[in-house]
């Protein structure tokens, strides 16, 4: 299906993000993410971003032919005090513009100064310049006001680089200038948050319903054990842009059933699990070998954790599980600490000596040695203990990247308990 006559086509945006150490492995350009999203609600498509260093030339020839192609152009960062901080000199060289003091700035520069108790070094006064025509955009989390201009295709702005400046920049400031030169649309959102299945078996799954329309846009993001679908549709009104989402959002919510554990963008699975057990007046504690103690951290991270969550106890060695959590020496000696045998008895002493409705436990060979002939490197065990003496155990087997098999077990230890909550997997009896 083809974008509606109704809606217009979008705007196109060009990010350029500036300085020296976003080209060094020590330091990753996120604000080109938050900037992205913020456009895009607008209805803005960013076709271009890239990376410039402290190179005005280069800046300044990226700045003009953005200009030249792109409706919408941001620049982030280089609008400190220092000499290398060439930002507002490429951009009015860019733009055939000159360089003009503000005493408005200055004012309120000095002000920010006397209300931090420093004095204010002279190079500070590079701050208070601003590109001739250009509006400042005021930035009470920082020295560098931002700079807003219209050009001859639409607007350049020009942001901070820290994102404690930049974020409340774009939400406060930037984007209020930029509604009014977007056409009159509606934009709306629908989201996926989605664990156990592979981004190719997803993709497998969804791509004969979404790729049948450009509108809305389907965006399939994807980290380790965790995937994400978004949807963004666009129309003249809301109920044109409702019903499109649903047009396509409701075949893809019924292929992936329960695979669906969110359809908040900012839930994450622990958030979600901590829900349902909030709801159900249950607890949970925790028993981790292979995982080392992972996800008590994930469910402790959220506020008001302790309704739900009672214990965890990380038991590294054979001696400790023996010790602490009391698996028998003999059920240690005859399956080994990574077998279906022990995570289950990790798991019910968990519960048995917390309290908690549920006990889950891991343990396994996280890599990148160690395993048998029978259960080699990558392979883990992951169980949950319920009321009624009712237990599952799960098998798992990855490569031998630690990272992964530690985040892929922890991924599926909550998947697992949170099916149980949903009654979507029935512990069978022991």
């Amino acid at each position: 299906m083809s974008t509606p006559s109704s809606a217009p086509p979008p705007k196109l945006a060009e990010i350029i993000a500036i300085g020296s150490e976003l080209l060094t492995p020590q330091r990753v350009d996120t604000n080109s993410l938050i900037v992205t999203e913020s456009l895009n609600m607008l209805g803005v498509e960013v076709f271009t971003k890239q990376v410039i260093g402290d190179d005005r030339e280069r800046l300044t020839d990226a700045i003009r032919r953005a200009l030249e192609r792109a409706d919408i152009v941001v620049l982030i960062g280089g609008l400190g005090p220092t000499e290398d901080d060439v930002t507002r000199d490429a951009a009015a060289a860019a733009l055939g513009r000159k360089l003009e003091h503000s005493a408005e700035q200055e004012a309120i520069l000095a002000a920010r100064f006397r209300q931090i108790n420093r004095p204010m070094a002279q190079n500070n006064l590079r701050q208070t310049y601003l590109i001739e025509g250009a509006e400042a955009l005021p930035n009470p989390n920082g020295t560098a006001p931002g700079q807003f201009l219209l050009t001859r295709r639409g607007a350049l702005a020009l942001l901070p680089g820290p994102p404690r400046e930049l974020k409340p920049m774009m939400e406060r400031e930037l984007l209020a200038r930029l509604k009014p030169l977007l056409p009159p649309q509606a934009i709306k959102v629908r989201s996926f948050r989605i664990t156990g299945i592979g981004e190719s078996d997803l993709d497998t799954l969804i791509a004969p319903v979404y790729t049948k329309y450009t509108n809305p846009v389907t965006t399939v993001l994807s980290s380790i054990g965790d995937l994400w679908v978004h949807l963004r549709a666009q129309g003249s009104t809301e109920e044109e842009a409702d019903a499109l989402l649903k047009e396509v959002g409701d075949p893809i919510a019924e292929l992936l059933g329960d695979r669906v554990y969110s359809t908040d963008n900012e839930d994450t699975l622990e958030l979600t699990v901590g829900r349902l057990l909030r709801e159900r007046h249950a607890t949970v504690a925790t028993a981790e070998s292979c995982t080392g103690g992972t996800i008590a951290s994930r469910l402790t991270d959220a506020p008001g954790s302790s309704d739900y969550f009672i214990a965890g106890y990380v038991t590294y060695t054979d001696q400790q599980k023996h010790a602490i959590l009391g698996i028998p020496e003999e059920l240690l000696a005859e399956h080994t600490a990574v077998s279906e045998p022990v995570a289950l008895a990790m798991a019910e002493a968990a519960r048995r000596l917390s309290g908690a409705t549920y006990g889950v436990a891991t343990t396994g060979y996280a890599g990148p040695s160690g395993g048998t002939e029978t259960d080699p490197v990558g392979t883990m065990y992951l169980a949950i203990a319920g009321p009624n003496g009712a237990s599952r155990c799960t098998r798992i087997r990855h490569g031998a990247d630690r990272y992964r098999n530690r985040t892929l077990a922890t991924q599926f230890t909550l998947n697992l308990l949170r099916k149980t909550l949903l009654g979507a997997i029935h512990p069978r009896p022991q």
